[in-house]
């Protein structure tokens, strides 16, 4: 294992522990906040979907960690904390999925076109590791190459996410703005969003470095 690759190992390290430590500081300690109209997150992601004239969406209670919207059955998930709590975090949480469900029903272009990666994303993911291992082995420039084309595919969807995931975030900022919320829960809903933010950034981060490194030893 070279030195090269260690670095690599402890950027991705660093960078994806401090992303996740920030996460969960802004996630607990907004929490423990209750939010001023006593609605919960399910209340609240009903009627910024009512507001918006969205109708055929509906609000689900899922597991542990189970926040988000899937186009496939156009329908929106809250953990059970998101779902029934009438906290800061709950509403910025249930506000982001419909901001997801908002960009479907508008046909938002970034949100299509990470959709219409998906299946190649799903084979790359799964796939580019095994030809990767096997063109060293059989010491194959052809198949490693494939795997860093594939690779590049699930870099290419992070990328594309971050600008749906953005997106969704603002269309919630601007809900609550709309519906008159004190300016304080406002501040506390984007440290939580921002927050939340970054975990797919430092994905799309370490991806990239990832990719770099994969081109460079090519190169070697």
């Amino acid at each position: 294992m070279n030195m090269s690759y260690l670095m690599l190992v402890a950027a991705t390290l660093v960078i994806g522990l401090g992303a996740q430590w920030y996460v969960n500081s802004q996630l607990k300690k907004y929490t423990h906040v209750s939010i001023g109209n006593g609605l919960t997150g399910a209340e609240c992601a009903r009627r910024m979907l009512a507001y918006y004239g969205i109708h055929d969406v509906q609000v689900y209670r899922g597991g542990p960690g189970q926040d988000f919207f899937d186009p496939r059955s156009n329908s929106v998930t809250l953990s059970p904390e998101a779902y029934d709590g009438r906290t800061i975090t709950a509403t910025a949480t249930a506000c982001h999925e419909v901001g997801h469900a908002c960009q479907y029903a508008q046909d938002y272009a970034p949100m299509k076109i990470r959709g219409a990666i998906v299946p190649a994303v799903n084979l790359a993911s799964n796939a580019w590791i095994f030809l990767l291992m096997l063109g060293i082995i059989m010491v194959s420039n052809n198949l490693i190459l494939a795997a860093i084309v594939m690779y590049a595919v699930v870099v290419l969807f992070q990328l594309v996410t971050l600008p749906v995931e953005f997106n969704a975030s603002r269309r919630a900022m601007v809900y609550m703005g709309e519906i008159g919320l004190a300016q304080q829960e406002q501040a506390g809903a984007w440290n939580v969003l921002r927050a939340c933010a970054l975990t797919y950034v430092a994905a799309a981060l370490t991806s990239i470095l990832q990719l770099l490194w994969l081109l460079g030893q090519r190169q070697d």
